[in-house]
């Protein structure tokens, strides 16, 4: 098993909504490296999977763990086996959408995803879990992070934003504090910040509090001077950073300046956007490489360069153990080998406003004549941005739902071109897809890095499928056989 004093050299992205899975992040772990889970929407996916019957029954071995045993018991007879079945009806049943002042029945889901998402993840071996949250993604981050705390998760990696907050929330959950969160709120000007809440000892409803550690803050940061500003942060830095390209998967971070497009609609990266990595490691903190760093020669590039190692997202996601569906893998291996599959950055997509990798595959909304053809809707909630009313109340609103219900909340037309429901297709991705009771199938959307055409070099002679460890044996090469568990 790994040294947990030795710093990763591998870090496997948290990816999409549950593509990085517990498995995946699992068999990482047990080889050395970090493992990461995505902390995305876990709420709702562990629901989904609580009302497919907990199909391998390890979501049921983690709530056994939990210590709050009548919080787990609530979370157990609300899901488990509740899929409805009866005809006129969507397969699964409406889970709580987030907003600022969550619920009590979404608060505890919420800790309790995380919480099982990190314990299965560690089953079994003591190497390093981590956890990835989107910092655009406010409402559910400070439950996600207590939670997550609780399976005694070794670190946390945020980035699509900037997580300045993020070291101070962690020492102070340590410590079982109390923690809030200023939450972005669109049309807010001349009304105090609006803070997000968490209490762990309101949360235990007076049962005792477990200790809890601190765990280690890697920040995804896109250029020298965010990793700076971090750094001196009054709330203090992390401890090191992930720096990203723009070739990575799923959010980007916009090209600096005037946003311009390529002939086939994507946003042009220029000098301004080249990653300064001396000016990263001049900082003084353990940093690793992302985004088209899937090979050894861009590992060992890395270490030449004062990095610890690098972190690979897209060879992870199409390996055995991660959580996109198996059928989709292979239909994604197949069209690579025809040429096809090719990842689209697309400046609209998303309803943060950052560009997004999207795959284009037949039979995926990563298609935009397929996409155009889906009844708009927003039942999922993840992406919605916070906006004052002009009664003083705080709103909900995204530009990839109803056109006429984004325009009444406030919302210019011209935001909802080109959006797509990254919530209901990053939740298909993983073969959890809601069956509409009109019979429509919310389709899968797929994020990759631009390296997903070189995903074949991960593959065996004649097969279409392959394992974490052979990522691994690729990336370190003759380095891999010095820290494997194998």
């Amino acid at each position: 098993m790994m040294n947990k004093e030795r710093l990763p050299q591998i870090i496997q992205g948290g990816m999409g909504v549950g593509i990085s899975s517990w498995q995946l992040a699992r068999a990482v772990s047990m080889n050395g490296e970090l493992g990461v889970v995505s902390g995305t929407a876990v709420a709702l996916t562990l629901a989904r999977r609580l009302m497919d019957g907990d199909i391998d029954g390890q979501i049921s071995k983690a709530l056994e763990d939990f210590p709050f045993q009548d919080i787990a018991d609530r979370i157990r007879k609300k899901y488990t086996k509740s899929l409805i079945e009866n005809q006129g009806k969507d397969k699964y049943k409406q889970v709580p959408m987030p907003t600022i002042d969550l619920g009590q029945d979404l608060l505890e889901l919420i800790v309790v995803a995380n919480y099982c998402e990190v314990h299965m993840a560690k089953m079994g071996h003591d190497g390093l879990v981590g956890i990835n949250f989107l910092e655009k993604l406010q409402t559910p981050t400070l439950p996600s992070i207590y939670g997550a705390m609780l399976a005694d998760v070794d670190y946390v990696l945020m980035g699509a934003g900037i997580p300045i907050r993020i070291p101070q929330i962690l020492t102070d959950l340590a410590k079982n504090l109390d923690v809030t969160l200023p939450i972005k709120v669109a049309e807010d000007e001349g009304y105090e910040p609006t803070l997000s809440h968490f209490s762990p000892t309101s949360f235990a409803d007076g049962h005792p509090l477990p200790e809890v550690k601190r765990p280690k803050f890697l920040a995804i940061v896109s250029s020298a001077t965010l990793a700076t500003h971090l750094f001196r942060s009054s709330f203090g830095s992390p401890d090191g950073f992930v720096v990203e390209t723009a070739i990575a998967g799923g959010h980007n971070a916009p090209p600096r300046g005037k946003m311009i497009l390529s002939d086939l609609g994507e946003p042009v990266y220029g000098d301004r956007d080249i990653i300064d990595i001396k000016g990263i490691a001049s900082i003084g903190l353990p940093f690793w490489l992302a985004g088209g760093y899937g090979t050894e020669e861009q590992y060992l590039y890395a270490k030449s360069n004062g990095a610890e190692g690098v972190q690979v997202g897209t060879a992870f996601a199409l390996c055995d153990e991660s959580g996109m569906e198996k059928s989709l893998k292979q239909r994604i291996i197949q069209a690579i080998k025809k040429g096809l599959g090719r990842v689209r950055t697309d400046p609209l997509a998303s309803p943060t406003g950052f560009p997004f990798k999207v795959v284009e595959l037949e039979g995926t909304n990563g298609i935009i004549e397929t996409s155009l053809e889906r009844k708009r809707i927003c039942d999922l909630g993840y992406l919605r941005e916070a906006y004052r009313k002009e009664n003083g109340n705080i709103g909900y609103r995204c530009p990839s739902e109803p056109e006429a219900d984004y325009v009444a909340k406030g919302g210019k037309i011209e935001d909802t071109v080109g959006r797509l429901c990254l919530c209901n297709g990053l939740v298909s991705t993983m073969g959890l897809a809601q069956h509409r009771k009109n019979g429509d199938q919310e389709l899968p959307i797929v994020t990759a890095g631009d390296d997903l055409k070189y995903i074949l070099r991960y593959l065996s002679p004649g097969q279409l499928s392959y394992k974490a460890i052979d990522v691994l044996r690729i990336l370190l090469g003759q380095a891999f056989s010095k820290f494997t568990t194998q």
